[in-house]
């Protein structure tokens, strides 16, 4: 990293959205053009992904259990599963207050009400792409965080190949799939996961999977997983369920 001490915080929330595409469209013209034009400017990009990369991969350090040893032993890939952390309850919960206002004229019956009510797709792993040997699974990641469900799909199941019970690749293949509408499919990967000893992904993958079975109007498995799920909306779901 350079020493460029011309990066005010301004400018580092300016960048900062602009490379996670959250800018103004404004903005990102307006980035791109000083991109191009200003060499100064493109040094401190490079400095601010930098330090960005750096802070993740801390975090990461920090908060993540060491991952599963059936995926370190994979070739294709070496990444970490990551527990529940509070930007992606955040997220989840900002979605969700929106689903509650604009989802409650939606046609249909009573069950396809209520998945509509609480469904938003998990918001996924940050993305750690300068980690050449991550690049299978994070590249796949990219692609899920902007909604691209089929192409992540595609890029994530070879290399679920070398590492079938993996609870990561199962977790996020069954959360494209489901994102994607094809919720017999989603549940397949979902029970992958409930069934193992062992996942970070346990209690959500229980919540999906309920998700899932409701959405294919079966009540009772949808009841019955929503029950071994602590996210706060099983309970909700649950109550609704049975008024």
């Amino acid at each position: 990293m350079s020493q460029n001490t011309n990066i005010t915080q301004e400018l580092l929330e300016f960048v900062e959205r602009c490379l996670n595409k959250n800018a103004s469209v404004e903005e990102l013209q307006k980035f791109e053009t000083r991109l191009q034009n200003d060499s100064e400017f493109r040094t401190q990009v490079t400095d601010i992904k930098t330090l960005l990369f750096g802070i993740e991969a801390q975090s990461l350090k920090e908060k993540l259990d060491d991952f599963h040893d059936e995926l370190i032993e994979a070739p294709s890939i070496k990444t970490v599963p990551i527990k529940f952390m509070p930007y992606r309850k955040i997220a989840i919960a900002a979605v969700l207050v929106i689903a509650l206002g604009s989802l409650w004229f939606l046609s249909g019956n009573s069950n396809e009400k209520i998945y509509a009510k609480y469904f938003s797709p998990d918001p996924g792993l940050p993305t750690m792409m300068s980690e050449t040997s991550n690049f299978e699974f994070y590249d796949a990641m990219v692609n899920y965080k902007q909604g691209e469900y089929t192409k992540a799909i595609e890029k994530w199941k070879p290399l679920l190949v070398n590492a079938p019970k993996n609870d990561t690749l199962n977790y996020f293949i069954g959360m494209a799939q489901l994102a994607n509408k094809h919720e017999k499919k989603a549940i397949e990967y979902f029970e992958v996961v409930t069934n193992l000893d062992s996942s970070n992904f346990k209690n959500e993958a229980y919540y999906y999977l309920g998700l899932a079975y409701l959405k294919t109007d079966n009540i009772e498995l949808a009841k019955k997983n929503l029950t071994f799920s602590t996210v706060d909306n099983s309970k909700k779901i649950l109550l609704e369920l049975n008024n």
